[in-house]
């Protein structure tokens, strides 16, 4: 088996290679944010570390990264190599990933070089894989941060801790992901020791007591987890500090990406989740009857649940009434999908946005008893309590923004059959190569081309 997904890797790896060959050939000038990122890079290429372009929001990691690859491996400083940084960043993914989705499994690691065919599959997200090909952050960002999880996860924290630094040089929320990897690590751990006092009972059976004890029983096991939370307060410490020195979390362009409250940014996570990963959420043991069958009665199996239901229905129609964000960037630039999603879906007519709220509340159900079925109550409630402080603040409808989120979610499904895994990697290609296709082929005079 690990000869022929060493086969399989590969053959990943050099599609990815001709496929950002084909980039570098036909887009061969900087595109979208690139123009911002390329200049930024090649002045420290020439070792000037004082220049700064004050319209670039993200920390220097990426160009540190390129840097890195020119001084000690040759690369040249061009736009072709530098995009090349991203796409190593995407050959290291399905290694990673094997490693996390063994975790969740619980089962022992692959060899190194020879990633499961699920971890292969799950490489070709096609967020993940679209941005793998440009000078985006996205990849190396969400590639640190897996590594920063399975550190966590083998125990060795110190090395997490220094991973979550270097994630954090990708992008300043990484840090929530920082004290995911603890946070994920500690409740594994909990789950399977004898003895102690943590109230964690499995998730799919659990309810709003079993929460509330939960919380009541942590403060037993507090000094059992400050030791291995040290390296973690590190990074907290440090990052502490940089907003401070920063004047806040955002680096440059602070007047574009002021903090909101966008409640339906979740709801938009959780349709896109569903939307792209609905092989994953449909192909478990007992098929999609099965789940469908546990949806409604969640949402309607009796009178309680039904009044839940219709609760927050109501709850969610104001959130929607209140807190939706009509984004400038996302109502003038036509160069990307959700320009039109927004416009020709959610702008048709004012009661549009609130037609969807059964079917966010079906999607969170269905995701939640995929990822439930396997864990306990608190490693379940772990990643959607982190996905707040990421989402919230955040005004833009960008999918590139649920990228980690989604990782992180569909890695937590363990029992995708395997002719599951199959459909999930045809529905991929199919979205890839459409996407790809329509960028490099299909640019439109006046416009542009079509990206995420």
């Amino acid at each position: 088996m690990s000869s022929d997904t060493r086969i399989l890797y590969l053959v990943y790896c050099g599609v990815a290679v001709a496929v950002l060959k084909e980039f570098n050939a036909v887009v061969t000038e900087p595109y979208m944010d690139e123009p911002f990122h390329v200049p930024q890079a090649l002045a420290y290429c020439r070792g000037e570390w004082s220049t700064w372009d004050p319209k670039i929001t993200t920390p220097p990691g990426l160009y540190l990264l390129s840097v890195f690859l020119h001084r000690v491996f040759m690369f040249k400083c061009n736009l072709a190599l530098l995009r090349l940084t991203t796409t190593l960043t995407l050959f290291a993914l399905p290694l990673v990933l094997a490693r996390l989705l063994r975790f969740h499994q619980r089962r022992r690691p692959p060899p190194t070089l020879a990633p499961s065919i699920e971890a292969l599959v799950l490489s070709t997200f096609p967020i993940a894989w679209f941005f793998g090909f440009l000078y985006y952050t996205e990849v190396p960002s969400l590639v640190s941060v897996l590594c920063t999880v399975v550190a966590a996860a083998q125990n060795k924290h110190w090395l997490a801790g220094l991973l979550g630094i270097v994630s954090c040089l990708f992008r300043q929320n990484n840090v929530i992901w920082v004290l995911y990897a603890y946070a994920a690590s500690q409740l594994m751990r909990l789950r399977f020791k004898r003895g102690h006092a943590l109230h964690d009972p499995p998730a799919m059976g659990a309810g709003p007591s079993d929460f509330l004890r939960s919380i009541m029983s942590a403060p037993k096991v507090l000094l059992e987890l400050l030791p291995p939370f040290a390296p973690y307060a590190v990074v907290l410490a440090l990052f502490a500090g940089f907003v401070i020195w920063n004047g806040g979390i955002v680096l440059g362009d602070k007047s574009n990406h002021v903090p909101s409250f966008h409640v339906p940014q979740l709801y938009y996570f959780i349709a896109f989740a569903t939307m792209i990963g609905w092989p994953a959420v449909l192909c478990g043991e007992g098929g999609p009857v099965k789940v469908a069958a546990e949806v409604i009665s969640r949402m309607f199996g009796s009178k309680r649940r039904t009044l839940l239901t219709v609760i927050t229905s109501i709850f969610m129609g104001i959130t929607i009434q209140r807190f939706t964000i009509h984004h400038p960037f996302l109502l003038s630039d036509n160069r990307h999908y959700t320009f039109y999603i927004w416009r020709r879906v959610f702008m048709l007519h004012a009661a549009v946005p609130y037609l969807f709220i059964p079917g966010y509340q079906a999607c969170a159900w269905a995701w939640w008893i995929r990822v439930a079925r396997d864990q306990s109550l608190l490693q379940t409630l772990v990643l959607p309590v982190l996905i707040l402080p990421t989402l919230l603040p955040t005004p833009l409808l960008e999918p590139r923004y649920f990228l980690v989120p989604y990782i992180l979610l569909r890695t937590q499904v363990v029992d995708v059959q395997p002719y599951g895994v199959f459909v999930e990697g045809l529905w991929y290609a199919t979205i890839n190569i459409a996407t790809t296709y329509v960028f490099l082929y299909k640019e439109r005079g006046g416009v542009g081309r079509f990206m995420w």
